[in-house]
């Protein structure tokens, strides 16, 4: 066999249905205290409730490889998760994805290592022209990730901050 095989977006079909404008994925462990807060935020909007048809939520959990394939009909996607970078807990952060995605080196991780922003680089390789025009990234700064723990006091009121940034966001989809 000679020449390169092709494209990866070649392989795939077009999920049914239409585009979302906006897909909001939150991600973490719900049992494992502040990391909890990415499914949090994506809980308090759903039980807001009122979402605009092209707005869609998603509890990305802990599974990368599920974040990466939920973009494929989304034009933008917000990524919510816990961070811990030794700033005041509560601290929220908005990057833009670009930044953060990367992919560690072949054999390096196994599944359950894979995070979201490895799922960026690989849904940005595997998706083509159907990878998002814009993907962002809220993180807010966690104190507490023992198994069992509640959502600290800090992040709770990040998490209140993180859901009315995102209902701003949301709005303009309205």
């Amino acid at each position: 066999m000679t020449g390169a095989g092709p494209a990866p977006y070649e392989l795939l079909d077009e999920v049914a249905g239409p585009r979302l404008d906006l897909l909001v994925i939150g991600c973490g462990n719900v049992l494992r205290g502040d990391d909890a807060a990415g499914p949090v935020v994506v809980r308090r909007l759903w039980e807001a409730g009122a979402l605009p048809e092209s707005v869609r939520l998603a509890d990305g959990g802990t599974s990368g490889m599920d974040v990466a394939f939920q973009m494929q009909r989304a034009d933008r996607v917000l990524i919510v998760d816990a961070a811990s970078t030794g700033a005041e807990p509560g601290t929220l952060y908005a990057v833009p994805g670009d930044m953060v995605a990367g992919l560690p080196a072949a054999g390096t991780l196994g599944s359950h290592d894979f995070r979201w922003d490895h799922a960026i680089a690989f849904a940005r390789w595997l998706l083509g022209p159907y990878f998002p025009a814009e993907v962002d990234v809220v993180l807010i700064e966690g104190a507490s990730f023992g198994y069992g723990d509640a959502l600290s006091p800090a992040v709770e009121r990040g998490v209140e901050r993180a859901v009315a940034l995102v209902t701003e966001r949301i709005a303009e989809y309205a």
